[in-house]
């Protein structure tokens, strides 16, 4: 009898979906946990996998608005599964890895890089979990590649939407239906602005002091940790110093109620091609510097393959966004709901400032707090932003609490 595929529940908040593309097709012979299709809504992206191997019919189209728990695509167990486990001859194990590829466990990124670039995963060593190929391998294996003119005309088929965007013959424009995630982040932007009084303040902070205490230990603490000290951490740590001690800035309106958060977990935002995600790094307040970058480069990558949940989303009580990653020298940027401010970091560039009377040369950044001017005064906003500078230009203050 077929197994029905299914659309998985997402969360109580999540209802409907769009079937945004399938990775088989109608009459594919499918391997069990196989990635199947791949769902678009107005919060996350996921996957859809195969619980049994078989031979799958599929029954809703891609583009299609789906509803959770509706039947896609029904699977006739047994003869996809059998033909792999029946060869145990030397050459089939050879194949095996190709196999796992082929069958779909790449993330999302990694099957779009593969169409872009010509790249096949199955020929590239896997860096991931379990030897899974990553974006960052599917980067490096297109490096060198890219130049060679042999394979290029071999990869053009794959991303096919693109040439055909032009086709029509004086054709000014082309149109495409906002995927539930960017509607989403549209109508959040809209809510934050009307239902909230917006104000932003500026500083600028000397990343002298950060920077070198970066040289100095970058290589210590990648032979220990395994991983880059970067900026983000420094920021993450100023920011909940500073929280303590304008704890109004840590609050949110519910209704006709005051809700103060003892708690410190901040959200970093991440771009992705499918838009703005916030990740939250849980109790800020009790992670070593190394954890903190951990958690920060994992939910990056989670984000940005496609691998992020609502778990991961939920429950921040304050922003973090980089716009100086693309070179942003200030900007205002706005709250996440139900949150009270966001912090802005933007690029370092050196500068000439007044120190001691005297004008030097110095790596600065400007940044910016924008607040809920509801429950939080311009006094606390620039208080709280000034502990953040004082934090990135004396760290010593971080690890003493003053």
């Amino acid at each position: 009898m077929p197994l029905d595929v299914k659309i998985p529940p997402m969360g109580e908040s999540i209802s409907t979906g769009i079937l945004a593309k399938w990775h088989v097709k109608n009459g594919d012979t499918v391997q069990k946990d196989q990635a199947l299709f791949e769902l678009e809504t107005d919060k996350i992206t996921s996957e859809g996998t195969a619980e049994v191997a078989g031979v799958i019919t599929l029954k809703v189209d891609a583009g299609a608005e789906v509803k959770i728990g509706q039947v896609v695509a029904s699977i006739e167990a047994g003869a996809g599964g059998a033909a792999p486990a029946a060869a145990p001859a030397a050459p089939a194990a050879e194949a095996k890895p190709a196999e796992a590829k082929a069958a779909g466990v790449e993330s999302p990124a990694v099957r779009r890089l593969a169409g872009e670039t010509g790249v096949n995963p199955a020929d590239v060593a896997g860096t991931g979990k379990g030897g899974r190929v990553t974006k960052g391998d599917m980067l490096s294996a297109a490096a060198p590649a890219a130049p060679a003119p042999g394979p290029a005309p071999a990869a053009k088929p794959a991303p096919a939407p693109t040439p055909a965007a032009p086709a029509a013959p004086g054709s000014r424009q082309t149109r495409k239906k906002m995927t539930p995630l960017r509607q989403r982040i549209a109508e959040r932007l809209v809510s934050a602005q009307h239902s909230a009084a917006l104000l932003t303040t500026f500083n600028e902070v000397d990343m002298s002091a950060v920077m070198a205490l970066r040289s100095k230990h970058q290589d210590e603490f990648v032979k220990k940790n395994g991983l880059k000290l970067g900026f983000m951490s420094f920021f993450v740590k100023a920011v909940v110093h500073a929280l303590k001690a304008v704890p109004s800035i840590n609050s949110m309106i519910e209704g006709d109620t005051l809700v103060q958060n003892n708690f410190y977990d901040l959200g970093v935002a991440v771009s992705t091609e499918k838009g703005l995600m916030v990740p939250v790094i849980r109790d800020c307040d009790t992670l070593p510097m190394a954890a903190v970058e951990r958690a920060i480069t994992d939910a990056a990558a989670k984000a940005r393959e496609g691998k992020i949940t609502l778990a991961d989303l939920e429950g921040g009580v304050f922003t973090i966004t980089n716009g100086g990653t693309f070179g942003s020298l200030l900007s205002t940027p706005i709250i996440n709901p139900p949150q009270s401010a966001i912090l802005g970091m933007h690029a370092i560039n050196d500068r000439p400032v007044a120190v001691n009377g005297q004008v030097v040369i110095r790596p600065m950044m400007y940044v910016a707090l924008t607040y809920d001017h509801r429950l939080v005064d311009g006094r606390e906003a620039v208080t709280f932003l000034v502990k953040v500078k004082q934090g990135i230009e004396d760290p010593a203050r971080l690890l003493l609490g003053i």
